[in-house]
């Protein structure tokens, strides 16, 4: 048997070796904003090497999506060197197994190691993982962190979140907190390295990628994927992103705050949603006011059946009365695949609800086209203000809301694309359509006649005289 040192030959580079320290000393939470090419899998690939000799446990380096972890690090090869990462970090000498098919490496002395995705929630119940490797963290479905972070801290666990940025959304809110609590002395790590802190690409490159980037897709769509990619920017635009720039605005003009409260003397609450059996389901807390709307509440979760969701919106509920002290829920708007039964089902999600809430308390959505309701998102979210705090993961959902972007034909899919983030995306552009239908249409201007000063008169002195009342007086 050889003898083999982990990490196996490799080491950090300079710019590297401050969070590799963080790590290697047994940091628990790391959030790496690198850009792009910089080695974030490979740092993270090579640490969990040694963590796994270091404890034996199981470990996950987990992807976006289940489909892509494939392609992006099972069979990635290292153009460097010809090999694959895998087979780099983990090299066969301190291997006991392989499984091709579910991706995962079993390791002498009892670890193991496996690639997984962040789009199937339910795939990873029953699973204690010691250390997770979130990569791309800015596109992944923040549930799955939701869910695991529990059995983490119970296993004395680590997480890395390695990304670049995708907005102001998931990402950034966990960058910001892990930098908070390193700031105070807590045991986390949290740091941006963009193009000009490596110094891994000379000026010329650089203003050569930033070139390519705008002959691909443009000048404001490369410039900000450039911005993004390379220079670590939170703020550019996400690209095919449908409501990201308007909730900027809305930031900007104060409409997104905790000032935003549930006005018990207002209308009542409308909650919109996106629901599904066993997927994620989303739910919006509208009130109409005057002149617009504001969205009070939000609430998403994944797994959890129509008669669980129940019992969690009627705790949700009680928290808003009414001035005179009745519950203020107006109606539940369920999308129209609520009607549906499924195989291990009894009754439909509508029927639930409606025993649950009764008939005056559920409607059914308008059906309509996604580009209707994705147009009523863009025109109504001006007149919208959202509760900050309350609405936090639901906002995040809608800054990351997009099209998708096709690379080899150079065009925005007609439809947004179907990730973690469509779903509030649904519900939201549901409960839009549906306030735009029930705004009551501006009423006909008055069509007056007359003498005015300083516009264009519609009568003549004789037609007012004409249309003048006269009174009759008669001397008694």
């Amino acid at each position: 048997m050889s003898n083999i040192s982990l990490p196996n030959n490799w080491q950090p580079r300079p710019a590297q070796m401050a969070a590799w320290s963080y790590m290697e000393n047994g940091g628990r939470h790391a959030e790496l904003i690198w850009h792009r090419r910089f080695g974030k899998d490979e740092v993270a690939l090579h640490r969990t090497a040694c963590a796994a000799f270091e404890r034996y446990a199981n470990y996950w380096h987990m992807l976006p999506e289940y489909s892509q972890a494939r392609k992006a690090i099972w069979e990635a090869v290292n153009p460097h060197s010809g090999k694959r990462r895998i087979d780099e970090a983990f090299p066969d000498a301190i291997r006991a197994g392989i499984d091709n098919t579910k991706m995962q490496l079993r390791l002498k002395g009892g670890s193991s190691w496996q690639v997984v995705g962040s789009d199937n929630p339910d795939s990873l119940v029953g699973s204690t993982p010691a250390g997770i490797v979130y990569s791309e963290w800015a596109l992944s479905n923040p549930n799955a962190r939701a869910y695991l972070r529990p059995i983490i801290t119970e296993n004395n666990g680590w997480q890395y979140f390695i990304t670049t940025p995708r907005g102001r959304n998931h990402a950034y809110s966990t960058y910001t907190a892990a930098r908070r609590n390193m700031l105070a002395g807590e045991d986390s790590f949290a740091q941006i390295l963009d193009i000009h802190d490596t110094g891994v690409m000379t000026p010329e490159q650089i203003a050569k990628e930033l070139r390519d980037y705008i002959d691909d897709f443009g000048e404001d769509y490369g410039r900000s994927k450039f911005e993004q990619e390379y220079l670590c920017s939170f703020e550019a635009a996400i690209l095919g992103a449908i409501l990201a720039r308007t909730l900027g605005i809305s930031e900007k003009e104060g409409r997104i705050s905790d000032d935003v409260v549930f006005d018990p003397w207002g209308a009542p609450i409308e909650v919109t949603c996106d629901i599904g059996r066993r997927d994620t389901a989303t739910w919006w807390f509208w009130q109409p006011m005057v002149g617009g709307y504001q969205i009070i509440d939000h609430d998403a979760g994944w797994g959890i059946d129509a008669e669980e969701w129940v019992v969690r919106l009627k705790t949700k509920l009680r928290q808003y009365e009414t001035a005179s002290g009745r519950p203020a829920l107006g109606r539940i708007w369920l999308p129209h695949d609520a009607r549906a039964k499924t195989f291990s089902a009894k009754r439909t999600t509508v029927e639930i609800f409606l025993e649950a809430f009764g008939s005056d308390h559920v409607a059914m959505t308008p059906r309509s086209s996604i580009a209707d309701r994705v147009n009523a998102a863009r025109v109504l979210t001006p007149r919208v203000k959202f509760a900050e705090t309350k609405c936090a993961k639901g906002l995040d959902a809608l800054r990351s809301w997009r099209y998708e972007y096709d690379e080899e034909k150079k065009i925005f899919s007609s439809d947004p694309l179907h990730d973690w983030s469509s779903h509030d995306g649904d519900g939201y552009s549901y409960g839009c359509l549906i306030m735009q239908l029930a705004d009551p249409p501006p009423p006909d201007k008055e069509n007056m006649r007359g003498l005015m000063v300083g516009a264009a008169n519609t009568a003549t002195l004789d037609e007012m005289w004409a249309m003048s009342k006269t009174n009759k007086t008669e001397r008694v």
